[in-house]
């Protein structure tokens, strides 16, 4: 079987995301009457922790296996935080809308409509899309889908990157971005006498 990029690597990841939060990347100076000024310099990227629960030996290198196809910092894979592969009001496995697009853009680079939507279906805030050709973001704010299937605007973050346009697809099962290992943040370490252990490492996201 061929290995496809990016890797589908959290599907069955036996863990959590400890950490998935923006990395703001700014600088900040303070002047000589004490005001603080702050710079920034590029849109913020995602960045995460995961970690697996304590393994056997067999799973823990399996799970090695998986992280050496990332080839260090090399490869990239789908990442998202697992507490949100699903919006808030609908746990479980029920089907999610497939033809979900984006319907508008506001003015303030924040805020979108959306499309595609049964009547009455709920974004909660925290929760997570996936716009196609532009990224992974936040849900600020609840919305709801009219009769229309129209959501009102609502506010995301981080802002939308440039280059976003209407039409595009918005995913809502396992919203990801590229993401890819921090060289040096695998850790694998196993217990001495039983060989068990736990598997973490830390990714940031690529554009």
């Amino acid at each position: 079987m061929t290995i496809a990029y990016p890797l589908d690597l959290l599907a069955e990841f036996p863990g959590w995301s400890t950490k998935f939060e923006l990395l703001h990347r700014q600088e900040q100076s303070r002047t000589e009457g004490g005001r603080t000024i702050v710079k920034d310099l590029g849109s913020p990227l995602w960045q995460a922790t995961y970690q697996t629960r304590t393994l056997s030996a067999n799973d823990l290198d399996y799970w090695r296996a998986r992280l050496d196809l990332l080839e260090g910092g090399l490869q990239i894979f789908r990442g998202y935080p697992l507490s949100r592969a699903r919006p808030v009001a609908y746990p479980g496995a029920s089907a999610l809308p497939q033809a979900v697009t984006l319907a508008a853009l506001g003015d303030d680079n924040k805020s979108i409509t959306l499309a595609g939507l049964p009547a009455g279906f709920q974004f909660s805030v925290g929760d997570m899309i996936e716009i196609a050709d532009s990224g992974l973001y936040r849900v600020m704010e609840a919305a709801s889908a009219t009769a229309e299937g129209l959501t009102g605007p609502f506010e995301l973050r981080p802002h939308l990157w440039p280059g976003t346009v209407t039409g595009r697809a918005v995913r809502l099962l396992r919203p990801a971005c590229r993401m890819t290992l921090i060289p040096g943040s695998l850790s694998s370490d196993a217990d001495v006498s039983s060989g068990r252990g736990s598997l973490s490492f830390q990714a940031i996201e690529v554009r």
